[in-house]
């Protein structure tokens, strides 16, 4: 669906023809390339003790996050070794993605409108995950909520980090821009 020429994202579509505006005017910004806007999306899922256990985790990890990217997942490894956690230097840990263009929005819209409704007692996002310069970063318990990951052949549920990188420079902008997507804020 992503690959045909003429089709574009909904919530760019509605970045593009609502949003900016919103935006421009709520901050009066003078020039149009001072309105934030998103710069990627990267998921993340740490194996941890799992994939020191089974290195067989670790791929079924990055089996499980493209199928929720619908991008190649790259594994993760450990730089250094460390005797007391039982890892070896270069031994997948975990695996990451990193989101942008026309894919990140389709990944916005879907973890808004598909996945978060289908977290257990889901009262919203917190307000206070972001890192001072525009950047919201949230973690999921399970990576089971995405209609995409198939629950039967899952053997293992994991945590999954979501980091939001916007262009925006304060928190106040950042979360503005995000309310306007429909990021259900609890605060």
């Amino acid at each position: 669906m992503l690959d045909s020429e003429n089709y574009t994202p909904r919530l760019k579509e509605l970045y593009n023809s609502v949003i900016r505006a919103s935006l421009k005017e709520e901050f009066s910004y003078k020039n149009d390339m001072q309105i934030p806007g998103l710069q990627k999306i990267v998921l993340n899922i740490g194996c941890g003790a799992e994939a020191v256990r089974d290195t067989k985790k670790a791929k079924a990890a990055q089996k499980d996050l493209t199928a929720i990217a619908g991008q190649l997942a790259v594994t993760t490894i450990a730089k250094k070794s460390i005797a007391a956690f039982r890892v070896r230097e270069d031994m997948p840990l975990g695996t990451k993605v990193t989101l942008r263009g026309d894919r990140m929005f389709e990944f916005l819209d879907r973890l808004i409108t598909v996945a978060m409704p289908r977290i257990r007692d889901f009262r919203g996002v917190s307000a206070k995950s972001f890192d001072g310069t525009g950047n919201y970063a949230m973690g999921m318990k399970e990576h089971i909520v995405f209609p995409e990951v198939d629950f039967d052949k899952v053997d293992e549920i994991w945590g999954l980090d979501i980091i939001i990188c916007t262009s925006a420079t304060t928190d106040i902008e950042a979360k503005s821009l995000l309310k306007k997507f429909n990021m259900p804020f609890n605060n």
